[in-house]
């Protein structure tokens, strides 16, 4: 969403990097991962495009519905993974998020902001942001198990086959993706 353009070019940087860091996820070798990453790039470079400051560029009309129809389908998307993990809710409401701001942005006059959208549904997603970027960050707090004879930490599902975790597989770095967007959505939030 459009503010003032420092804040927005942070925010175009830290939405680009995510998403490019989620691309580069798609490589693990665990399907579900690749799944979710692909979703979370798409996320992150959507939001990038939102963030752009409106001096530099406006999108045409035709592109909030666009946005629109697109995070319909990824929120359906995500509806139906949900029944194999309820993890997948908070794609759903990522995704409906990203329609609802879309809607509002194409029926706000020349795209003001801070001049639309339902404050009590815009409350509600701050809410919802809020905690899960608290949540988010304290699940990034390392913690050291003790297993058998000594220290095990996390390595994510290579790690736990006896393969050594590429990068892409560390669930750490996912969380820390997963904080940052959380993080932008909620500066989005804040500007409607």
């Amino acid at each position: 969403m459009h503010g003032p353009a420092s804040s927005g070019w942070l925010l175009v940087a830290l939405c680009a990097a995510t998403g490019a860091y989620c691309l580069l996820r798609m490589r693990s070798s665990v399907e579900e991962q690749r799944r979710a990453a692909g979703g979370e790039a798409l996320m992150g470079f959507a939001m990038a495009a939102m963030a752009v400051p409106a001096a530099v560029f406006t999108p045409p009309g035709w592109a909030w519905p666009v946005y629109a129809v697109v995070f319909g389908a990824a929120g359906l998307r995500a509806l139906w993974a949900a029944r194999s993990g309820r993890h997948h809710l908070h794609h759903l409401v990522g995704n409906g998020t990203m329609v609802y701001m879309a809607v509002v942005m194409a029926g706000s006059p020349a795209h003001a902001h801070g001049t639309s959208g339902v404050p009590v549904l815009t409350g509600t997603l701050l809410l919802y942001f809020t905690g899960y970027v608290l949540l988010t960050g304290v699940r990034l707090i390392p913690v050291v198990a003790v297993a058998g004879d000594g220290p095990v930490t996390g390595g994510g599902p290579a790690a736990r086959v006896g393969h050594p975790a590429g990068w892409g597989d560390r669930p750490e770095l996912a969380r820390a993706c997963r904080l940052s967007m959380g993080i932008a959505m909620l500066a989005m939030l804040l500007t409607m």
